[in-house]
């Protein structure tokens, strides 16, 4: 077991074993046979295992100077390349958001995990935005959104940042929906703001504590870990066996989902990276928050997640102790099921809210 300190806590991994998986296609080439120093992972391979296996933004390895500068993109130059007609930028609390707000009706907001933006939801939100007004944002300082300062940092919450977009809005209540850390961050804006939340439906999202000590990494993951260690930086190469290891069926993923991850993963480094998103490594913080929900609740598990495997759902609906809570399987999906599935995945968001509950609270 190895331990290391990050900005956002306290992360521990064990190490266990590496059994070959089949990635699809041989785009990304035949890899050479590994070292027994891969096998051994040295501490800062666990450190950024860790942080990985949790779905944390991307994270510069301290101690290794960034020498991939210009690989990195701007701000600025994201923006170009990816703002379209439906996005806006709001000003809350000082922190430059991007946001999308399509259709009408009952509201859904929807939140992407670290690591993704909302693009998480393009191919979702386009089936509920006929009945619906789906609001998705950018988490700061993630993709299109701007930097988080110090101060801002400070005195904002994942929860009251939302609350803010709302206002911003002019929503009142709404059916949150977020995928890994996007889960927990609808949680606590559930848990702090109950009259604000008709329902809340979590996917693959952690509870605490998190179990690494199951997981078995492919040949190919364990390489890319170790060229991130050695470079700080996340490659081509990497973010393709990411996302290869964290789908049920890696073909699901498109050329396009792929290349979006890799520029938005290179983000220049932003300082402040999880401060408005909603992480569970204060474990007495988190457990009085799920407790303190008290809107219905519809846990989709992708069963193919090679973290949070499907008992992981049992924990977390466990602590969500004072609501109902009702949970669909997702058998061949993994970590992303808004990804990898997502018209499965909005049939049952729709089902649950027109069929399950629909008497709640509009």
């Amino acid at each position: 077991m190895a331990c290391r300190q990050a900005d956002s806590g306290l992360y521990c991994i064990s190490i266990l074993a590496y059994t070959p998986r089949r990635v699809s296609g041989n785009r990304r080439g035949s890899l050479p046979p590994l070292s027994k120093t891969v096998f051994a992972m040295n501490r800062n391979l666990c450190l950024a295992t860790a942080l990985f296996m949790l779905a944390l933004p991307s994270l510069p390895v301290p101690g290794l100077s960034d020498d991939t500068v210009g690989e990195r993109l701007s701000l600025e130059s994201l923006r170009q390349a990816y703002s379209d007609p439906d996005g806006r930028i709001a000003e809350i609390g000082g922190v430059e958001v991007y946001y999308k707000d399509q259709g009408q009706g009952p509201a859904i907001l929807m939140i992407h995990g670290s690591r993704s933006t909302l693009r998480t939801w393009d191919r979702i939100a386009p089936e509920l935005v006929d009945r619906y007004r789906v609001i998705r944002y950018d988490l700061p300082p993630h993709g299109l959104s701007g930097s988080v300062s110090d101060e801002a940092a400070e005195r904002l919450e994942p929860a009251s940042f939302t609350a803010g977009l709302l206002d911003h809005l002019g929503v009142g209540r709404v059916t949150c929906v977020g995928v890994s850390s996007g889960g927990t961050t609808c949680m606590y804006f559930a848990a702090a703001y109950p009259d604000r939340v008709n329902r809340l439906i979590m996917s693959n999202s952690p509870s605490d504590p998190v179990r690494t000590d199951h997981m078995v990494f492919t040949p190919e993951f364990a390489r890319a870990l170790e060229e991130y260690t050695e470079s700080g930086f996340e490659s081509e190469f990497f973010i393709n066996t990411f996302l290869d290891f964290y789908s049920g069926d890696p073909q699901r993923i498109s050329e396009q989902t792929r290349r979006e991850y890799y520029d938005f993963n290179r983000r220049v480094t932003e300082s402040n990276s999880t401060a408005l998103i909603g992480i569970v490594e204060d474990h007495q913080k988190a457990r009085k928050a799920m407790a303190g929900v008290r809107a219905p609740t519809l846990l989709i598990w992708g069963g193919r997640d090679a973290l949070l495997i499907p008992a992981a759902a049992g924990i977390l609906g466990g602590y969500l102790e004072n609501t109902q809570v009702s949970t669909v399987f997702m058998p061949d999906v993994g970590h992303y099921p808004p990804l990898e599935s997502p018209l499965r995945f909005a049939k049952i968001v729709a089902a649950y809210i027109e069929g399950a509950t629909p008497n709640t609270t509009p």
